[in-house]
């Protein structure tokens, strides 16, 4: 089944200019990177998850067909494994079966909806279960949550001279530290794991104040501010017109 192309279209304006620098910079640092399968069937949908996860820091794969899942799997040298359940070759049911004894952490993707559709892949093992249409910020929030399970997380993230110690919730600037307020770290720790996307408004209200969006911006707009300030980046976090934030770091 196509994904609807006015999802896609919907999902496109959280995807722009997608940066590479962070694959020199962790080649450079010596840093373990974390490397992810995305088995899915439609193409756009490979490329739309493959373009968040790079941004955020991840190395990708993507295959459309269960078969080619599996030989790739079986090369092994992967830390998560992103599934759709109905593909050609072998579903997504049959994958998780077969990968399950390599203790290999699978989300499922998928268009199916229903609530027996999610308890029947959370008892097969998916360690979580994510319906389609999907927001790219859950996605890699969801991500990052399986893998911290599994102790694959990166603890430090790095743009520029900005370095974020994760775990000791430690920010520096050309070494020196900065200190943030818990909703400037939480605005950081988003910016930093989506580097050139642009992220709406709400998305970022909801999930740093944990509540509903209700259109008054001006309290994100200081927060963002006083970022800019402290990190020195007036001109690396910069608004985008009925969006909301991106920052920008160099290709």
């Amino acid at each position: 089944m196509a994904f609807p192309q006015n999802i896609l279209s919907e999902y496109s304006v959280q995807v722009m200019d997608f940066a590479i620098a962070w694959k020199l910079l962790y080649r450079e640092r010596g840093v373990r990177v974390i490397r992810i399968l995305i088995v899915d069937d439609e193409k756009p949908i490979c490329d739309l998850i493959d373009m968040n996860l790079s941004a955020a820091g991840y190395q990708c794969e993507s295959v459309q067909d269960g078969l080619e899942a599996i030989a790739r799997i079986e090369k092994g040298g992967l830390d998560l494994i992103l599934l759709d359940i109905m593909l050609p070759g072998a579903d997504g049911y049959d994958i998780l079966d077969y990968i399950r004894p390599m203790g290999i952490p699978v989300i499922f993707i998928t268009a199916k909806h229903e609530v027996k559709d999610r308890v029947k892949g959370l008892k097969l093992g998916a360690d979580d279960y994510l319906v389609k249409p999907f927001d790219v910020v859950e996605l890699v929030a969801r991500v990052e949550a399986v893998l911290r399970r599994y102790n694959k997380t990166e603890q430090h993230l790095t743009a520029g001279d900005v370095v974020v110690d994760v775990e000791a919730r430690r920010v520096t600037k050309g070494g020196k530290p900065v200190i943030l307020t818990n909703k400037e770290f939480g605005l950081l720790l988003l910016f930093m794991k989506n580097k050139n996307v642009a992220l709406f408004r709400e998305k970022l209200y909801e999930t740093v104040w944990e509540g509903e969006y209700f259109g008054d911006s001006r309290t994100l707009d200081l927060h963002v501010q006083r970022l800019r300030r402290k990190l020195g980046w007036e001109h690396n976090l910069v608004a985008v017109y009925k969006v909301g934030y991106r920052l920008e770091v160099p290709q």
